[in-house]
């Protein structure tokens, strides 16, 4: 089915808060769990993610994306979706319950198309401090968005500057992730570390040195120790307190070395030259060599297919599974579902995963990400429903080792299989 990049959100959908507080309570109010899920529901308001943090090469080549594929993902930043469009699936679109990452989504597929060139294009997502930007987004960009969107990026922010002039002052220190690493930077200078330092090494081997001898030591610290304790800390990562609870198998004692094993494969596992989620790590941005390692999306020798795919893509404000609802059988194959089954109830799994093959046509695939390694689904859903998928657990493990992004334990293939 072709989709068109300028429908509206939905007018109905429910507001930013009502619908994460539907994903995220899972406890009582004047519980402890019930009221760090009410904290995190709160952080989750505005925008969280000015980056997505699943790696798109593992994800385009676990789905297979055909010419006739239509794709179903969850947008947070917008990178991914925007980089299946360099595969040329007949479609894609995206859903989220936060407003800031519905307005990011549709400022990327808008710029796509009507931003004049591949410089430009790159300047305003890649290189987020240039003033130039902000000539462009007035003259190019801005008569193109939809007025949700619109009002959304010429609105205030809480230090009273417009939302979208973060496009000239650095847009990937923006955010809930981006403060928490702007944050963990504040920490390591402390103890002077500078996480920068990584970002000079010329090998792989230098690269371990660096972190061995200057990065993982601040994990031995007693307040670091404690503070990665506490569920509260991470809420700048996305990680709602359920997560939190997979993360470290229910152990919160054990997240220091959770958090430490996750940080080294980040460092060390690739070439920091390959590797941007390394770069907005320990550099909060992209390199600006020529050179420098991008999303596909941004990469030069797609710039025409994201152009014109952009057509074919849109995004909506609602839940997954509700929009799943709407859809007729066998609409569609591909389905990204990123993190979000950690924050679940087995009862929403199974709602989920119901409407996921009632829609999926023969050979579908799921992609997903875990906090833990293992899989979430066995023992989860009803078997007779988990019977009718095949778990790709080669590929499985391949993408999990192959995640750049380093953040996740488990990469997840599911397939539909033949009835």
């Amino acid at each position: 089915m072709a989709l068109a990049s300028s429908a509206k959100p939905a007018a109905h959908a429910a507001s930013t808060g009502r619908a994460v507080r539907e994903a995220v309570y899972q406890h009582r109010q004047l519980t402890p769990k019930g009221l760090l899920e009410r904290a995190f529901a709160f952080a989750f308001r505005g925008l969280v993610y000015a980056q997505i943090w699943e790696d798109p090469l593992v994800d385009m080549d676990a789905l297979d994306i055909r010419a006739d594929s239509d794709i179903l993902t969850i947008a947070s930043g917008g990178c991914n979706m925007l980089s299946y469009l360099t595969a040329k699936p007949r479609s894609v679109t995206a859903v989220d319950l936060n407003t800031a990452h519905i307005a990011l989504g549709n400022l990327k597929l808008v710029a796509a198309q009507h931003l004049p060139d591949h410089a430009a294009f790159h300047r305003f997502f890649a290189q987020t401090r240039q003033t130039e930007n902000m000539a462009a987004y007035r003259a190019h960009v801005a008569p193109h968005l939809d007025e949700t969107s619109r009002r959304y990026w010429e609105g205030r922010d809480l230090s009273g500057r417009r939302r979208i002039s973060a496009f000239a002052r650095n847009f990937y220190a923006r955010g809930l992730l981006g403060q928490f690493i702007g944050s963990a930077h504040l920490v390591a200078k402390l103890y002077r570390i500078e996480p920068r330092e990584l970002l000079q090494a010329t090998s792989i081997e230098e690269q371990r040195e660096i972190f061995e001898t200057r990065l993982a030591p601040i994990f031995d610290k007693k307040f670091i120790r404690w503070l990665t304790q506490q569920p509260a800390s991470l809420f700048g990562l996305g990680i709602p307190p359920a997560q939190f609870d997979a993360l470290c198998d229910g152990d919160a004692q054990s997240m220091n070395a959770v958090l430490r094993q996750r940080l080294e494969k980040l460092a060390c596992d690739f070439d920091i030259r390959q590797n941007y989620f390394a770069w907005q790590a320990f550099g909060r941005g992209y390199g600006e060599t020529p050179c420098a390692s991008l999303p596909p999306y941004l990469e030069a020798k797609h710039y025409a297919t994201v152009r014109d795919g952009a057509a074919h893509a849109q995004i909506l404000h609602c839940n997954f599974a509700d929009h799943l609802r709407a859809l007729p059988d066998g609409a569609l194959d591909r389905y990204v579902l990123l993190d979000a089954q950690d924050w679940m109830t087995d009862a929403q799994l199974t709602d989920l995963w119901t409407q996921i093959t009632r829609t999926a046509r023969p050979g579908s695939r799921v992609i997903f990400r875990t906090a833990a390694r293992p899989s979430l689904l066995p023992g989860r859903l009803p078997q007779e429903l988990l019977d009718l998928w095949h778990y790709d657990q080669e590929r499985s493990e391949e993408g999990t080792r192959q995640d750049r992004s380093a953040i996740y334990g488990g990469f997840h293939l599911y397939v539909l299989k033949a009835r």
